[in-house]
């Protein structure tokens, strides 16, 4: 019997072989059966911003409010990274932004309850990673982003640990490209916290080593 696209977990063939723009990846992604998170999700919510930025910003997955609109980082979280980032110097407009998986994973306590986000495997962050590979080869940034530990682990193995490694510039080979780093913190960790103000602080200290890293 032929196994179901999702259970092969890999989202390659999917991905449009060649494709010149963002506008095919996305419309392609729709589509995607890769792995089994399509099935509960409204949407693929895929990556959206400069389609020539010289900063990628790469988060986990898309949250409630992201799998609703079909858009990434459009809420709380996003809100509060877009000031951390205009703080640190980065315009949030010429920046480019997506997640390293791009269904919302979630779980209910009841039905018609509230949508409670999970983490991704690393199966399902593996089976969604040629979208990134895509992603990076046609936006080609100067830097990337990486925000918090799950991102971490889908771009640099998983081993990564954020905390060890937040706020330096890292040199790594990710999808076959010579790339820059920084990791820092995801936004909604920062919502979490009690000490949130001290927590707003750090990511926008790590967001200002990628803004020198930029200049």
């Amino acid at each position: 019997m032929t196994r179901a696209p999702e259970e092969q977990y890999t989202a390659e063939p999917f991905v449009p072989a060649g494709a010149g723009t963002l506008d095919t990846l996305r419309r392609a992604a729709a589509d995607c059966r890769g792995c089994p998170l399509h099935r509960d999700a409204t949407q693929t919510v895929f990556g959206a911003g400069d389609a020539h930025a010289r900063v990628m910003l790469v988060g986990e997955q898309p949250g409630d409010q992201e799998d609703r609109q079909g858009k990434p980082f459009v809420g709380p979280a996003g809100k509060l990274l877009d000031r951390a980032l205009a703080e640190a110097g980065i315009d949030p407009g010429e920046a480019y932004v997506t997640n390293a998986v791009k269904h919302f994973k979630f779980t209910r306590a009841e039905p018609r309850k509230r949508r409670i986000h999970k983490a991704p495997s690393l199966r399902e962050m593996t089976a969604c990673g040629p979208w990134l590979a895509a992603e990076l080869a046609l936006v080609e940034p100067e830097l990337i982003v990486v925000l918090g530990a799950t991102a971490g682990k889908a771009l640099l193995g998983s081993s990564f640990r954020v905390g060890e490694v937040r706020g330096t510039v890292l040199e790594r080979e990710i999808h076959g490209r010579a790339e820059r780093l920084v990791p820092t913190v995801h936004p909604s960790s920062v919502l979490r916290t009690d000490d949130r103000e001290g927590a707003y602080q750090g990511l926008v200290a790590d967001l200002k080593v990628a803004a020198r890293a930029l200049s």
